[in-house]
């Protein structure tokens, strides 16, 4: 009967990988989490994502800044993507992660529906994500956290009213399905929501909805530095995605800048510019 005892610790129970070795055996050695600022000090962090429910759908929308830190890694990013047919998800947090969490996501649903011939169902894809947001959790205690939020339309409610669904995760894949009809992810969130608090009600359209993302954008970055604005000097604008009875569609550039100029004009003439 041969044994393992004679051999070292770290060999007799293997880790997955060597920084989950040093964890375990060596803690010592890996890098200070503090130091830079943490993962947020070394990886492009986004924020801020607003979902807002209008008469007959629900839409994403984010701004577009990066940050690593108190540095701007880019001014253009992509947070918020269709997922399928009815859905889509923006994100806040970690860009590497979260993109590809999003993007993996996407693929599972896509696959789901090639081996069944039917879409999963919303509550399905909230579990989905739910999961894969959970499974993340090693790394949002290191400061790498994927805080998403999905939206969708129900082809099946059984009550119109019913159909549009908008669900917001916490760090640890905890999930809550938004009642009033709008929510906020990310260091700007408190200033987003604070901005729809204050301008939605249900009846609204998909213009009007456009048109108060925009504004809950424009006053997170007011007071976040992490959210970028509408920056009309270099043409950037936010992104968004409907989605209703007729599917996910992107929202054209064009049609952002167009609200986007619409809502600094009114804004520079109430203070008199």
């Amino acid at each position: 009967m041969t044994t393992d005892s004679h051999l070292p610790l770290g060999l007799r129970y293997p880790a997955a990988s060597f920084s989950e070795y040093l964890r375990r055996y060596a803690p010592r050695l890996l890098p200070d989490p503090d130091f830079g600022g943490g993962a947020s000090g070394v990886a492009p962090h986004g924020t801020t994502i607003v979902a807002i429910g209008y008469r007959g759908g629900v839409l994403v929308a984010g701004d577009r800044l990066g940050t690593m830190a108190h540095l701007v890694s880019t001014r253009d990013m992509q947070k918020v993507f269709i997922t399928d047919t009815y859905s889509a998800a923006g994100f806040a947090g970690t860009v590497g992660m979260a993109v590809e969490m999003i993007r993996l996501f996407a693929v599972e649903l896509e696959h789901y529906e090639k081996i069944e011939g039917a879409s999963l169902t919303f509550d399905g894809k909230a579990t989905k994500l739910s999961a894969m947001v959970r499974a993340n959790l090693p790394a949002a205690l290191q400061d790498m956290a994927v805080i998403p939020v999905l939206v969708g339309y129900d082809p099946d409610a059984v009550e119109p009213e019913r159909a549009v669904r908008i669900v917001s995760y916490d760090a640890v894949g905890g999930r809550q399905e938004e009642r009033f009809g709008y929510t906020a992810v990310g260091s700007g969130s408190v200033f987003a929501k604070s901005s729809l608090k204050k301008t939605y009600h249900r009846a609204i359209d998909a213009e009007a909805a456009l048109r108060l993302a925009v504004q809950a954008l424009f006053d997170a970055a007011d007071d976040d530095t992490a959210t970028g604005g509408p920056d009309l000097l270099r043409d950037i604008y936010p992104t968004a995605v409907l989605v209703d009875a007729d599917g996910a569609v992107e929202v054209p550039e064009e049609r952002l800048a167009r609200i986007a100029r619409a809502v600094a004009d009114a804004r520079a003439a109430a203070e008199g510019h």
